[in-house]
């Protein structure tokens, strides 16, 4: 079998389908004024501190350490939008999908990546994705490939959704006691798009935080 990049729970699918109708994924031409769901949501302190290691700067955003291994590559292949939240939010917003991978290398949901780049829905999701690679005894190996992406922010200015494609062809599970790595040919199962409502993290700064996750799996519109 080939690993789905990140197993996504039924419920979490359901209501995805119901945000991506309301949002109006059906042209891809939602209004500027459209409500963004989750805008309201506020966000929450990590639950743990989110000290620094000595991983490269480059891998400590905000302080924290959301290095992989080098057979482990999240690209993100999208251009900055010129509003300065919501650059900030795309680039916590791939944080967030650092600080996942990190914790399926790691074999924990409690790294620090995790709680400081999640809350809310947004943890519980990273955790239920972390778990489900745990319990397969798989790790994940190859390129997992990012792009397409926007951005856009609620009216009273506290929270950003950033969507976007996902192209996991590249990208397996292996499992870890025989590293045997596991892979299918290229099928539309390889694409997913996502919209994640980014939160600023309340005390100012320039750290954003994943609240809601909403995916759209076998998503044709990113082949």
């Amino acid at each position: 079998m080939k690993r789905r990049p990140l197993p996504v729970a039924a419920a979490l699918v359901a209501t995805a389908a119901l945000l991506l109708t309301a949002c109006g994924s059906g042209d891809d031409k939602s209004s500027d004024n459209d409500k963004i769901a989750g805008a309201d949501q506020g966000a929450k302190a990590p639950k743990e501190s989110a000290s620094p290691s000595g991983a490269p700067a480059e891998d400590n955003p905000d302080g924290v350490d959301v290095s992989l291994p080098k057979d482990m590559n999240l690209v993100f292949a999208w251009d900055k939008p010129k509003d300065k939240n919501e650059a900030a939010a795309m680039d916590d917003a791939a944080n967030f999908f650092r600080a996942i991978y990190r914790g399926v290398d790691k074999r924990t949901t409690k790294d620090a990546a995790v709680t400081a780049y999640a809350t809310g829905d947004g943890l519980h999701y990273a955790q239920v994705q972390i778990n489900e690679w745990i319990k397969g005894g798989w790790t994940a190996t190859g390129t997992l490939r990012h792009y397409d992406a926007t951005t856009r922010s609620s009216a009273n200015g506290k929270s950003v959704e950033v969507a976007f494609c996902a192209d996991a062809g590249k990208f397996y599970g292996k499992e870890i006691k025989t590293e045997k790595i596991l892979k299918t040919k290229p099928s539309l199962e390889d694409f997913d798009y996502y919209k994640i409502i980014m939160v600023r993290f309340p005390t100012g700064t320039d750290l954003w935080q994943a609240s809601k996750v909403f995916v759209e799996t076998k998503a044709t519109k990113c082949q």
